[in-house]
């Protein structure tokens, strides 16, 4: 759908207007930090050796930087980034696949709809008819002061949390505060049920706050099902392809980018947080009762039983449906994979062992059994000060 159509007519912000007050950004007073800007195009030159004369590409960096407080990455540079961005994600179980990650170079677009619409297009093209494809979407970089476009969404894809007046919600229990902002902002779309998806809501310097529509047929969406238990279907759950995660900063040199990112769905992501922690869909103890299990003892185990069957359910589920999806044992024997790929390489590989090791099983995976290097490696993912994204980690971890 074009930007002109009605259904982003309806979703523009609140002001009802895409006028610019002001022109966005400009170079502030602080410059990059050259340190990092030098390493970056170090380890550039090492990995692409005919990729010219580094000491003449240094120079042009510095003289920019002096004239203006900032340069502009090459487009190979801005590619090898943001892969490289992906190789060092600590948080990230899923690095295998780091190399073929898609990457699309938007940093000319300064207006709302035009970053709405390359937001939609990264849907459509990330989720590929369900053959998930890995990808981000660069955005221009933030000035040095630390200004520019910022997407509110944790992701581009997330439900809706209605709070009624007594406190309860319905739908997703960790998108109520979204949601109330949203509709603050003069969103009034959803039907107020368990599974509305969100609108964008995009800033951009000189314009007032964007809110628009995420257009339906951007969004693929899975009917949860079991393969065994006819009743799994009539629970009404479902859930969306593909995890774009959208509030954190890709940092590459010095610079720092908004670029919404995708990897594909490891199954516990949805069955053991959003379905089952307690303040996001919550469905272990409804499922344990439809199981007939005894809730009333914690040593009978209820909770790892239901956790199992959601589980089951959700790998089952995107099979049926076509989509990409990995379970916890091959995602993390695939992991290792990649620590010895890249040990050979003669690269280090930070990881978290808190995010790495899954949030169901954990002690009979592979990645349990060992220590792992905590380095900080740049170029990175990294969280947004504007957001509170401190959470947030990779769609190949536990926290999308």
């Amino acid at each position: 759908m074009g930007l002109g159509g009605d259904a982003v007519v309806r979703g523009r912000n609140a002001w009802g207007t895409g006028t610019a007050v002001e022109p966005p950004g400009g170079a502030g007073p602080v410059e990059v930090d050259l340190g990092e800007a030098e390493d970056f195009l170090r380890l550039f030159h090492t990995e692409h050796p005919g990729a010219g004369d580094l000491q003449a590409r240094w120079s042009e960096v510095r003289v920019a930087v002096a004239r203006t407080g900032t340069y502009t990455h090459t487009p190979e540079e801005l590619r090898f980034g943001a892969k490289v961005a992906w190789r060092n994600s600590s948080r990230c179980i899923g690095r295998l696949y780091w190399n073929n990650l898609q990457v699309r170079d938007h940093r000319t677009l300064y207006t709302p709809a035009a970053v709405h619409e390359a937001l939609v297009e990264h849907l459509r093209l990330g989720t590929n008819g369900g053959a998930i494809r890995p990808t981000v979407t660069v955005l221009p970089p933030l000035t040095p002061d630390g200004r520019g476009i910022r997407v509110r969404n944790e992701q581009l894809v997330r439900y809706a949390g209605w709070r009624d007046p007594e406190g309860a919600v319905l739908g997703d229990p960790g998108q109520a505060g979204f949601t109330a902002m949203a509709r603050g902002l003069g969103w009034r779309g959803g039907t107020g049920g368990q599974f509305d998806v969100l609108p964008l809501v995009i800033d951009v310097p000189g314009y007032q706050p964007w809110v628009a529509e995420v257009p339906p047929d951007a969004v693929l969406e899975v009917r949860i099902t079991h393969p065994e238990l006819p009743w799994f279907a009539d629970l009404g759950m479902r859930w969306h392809a593909v995890p774009v995660i959208s509030n954190m900063l890709l940092g590459i040199g010095g610079l720092r980018y908004p670029a919404p990112f995708n990897g594909w769905y490891m199954g516990t992501e949805i069955g053991a947080r959003n379905f089952s922690d307690e303040d996001r869909y919550n469905l272990i103890p409804e499922v344990a009762k439809l199981l007939g299990l005894d809730t009333s003892r914690e040593d009978t185990l209820w909770r790892d039983r239901a956790l199992l069957e959601l589980n089951r359910a959700v790998l089952h589920s995107f099979a049926e449906a076509g989509v990409t999806i990995t379970d916890h044992h091959t995602e993390s024997r695939r992991f290792l994979l990649h620590l010895r790929k890249e040990e050979r390489a003669g690269r280090i590989v930070p990881s978290d062992w808190s995010w790495i090791v899954p949030p169901m099983s954990g002690g009979i995976t592979p990645v349990y059994h060992r220590y792992y290097d905590e380095a900080d490696l740049m170029p990175n993912y990294l969280p947004d000060p504007r957001t509170g994204a401190a959470d947030q980690g990779c769609p190949f971890g536990y926290g999308a």
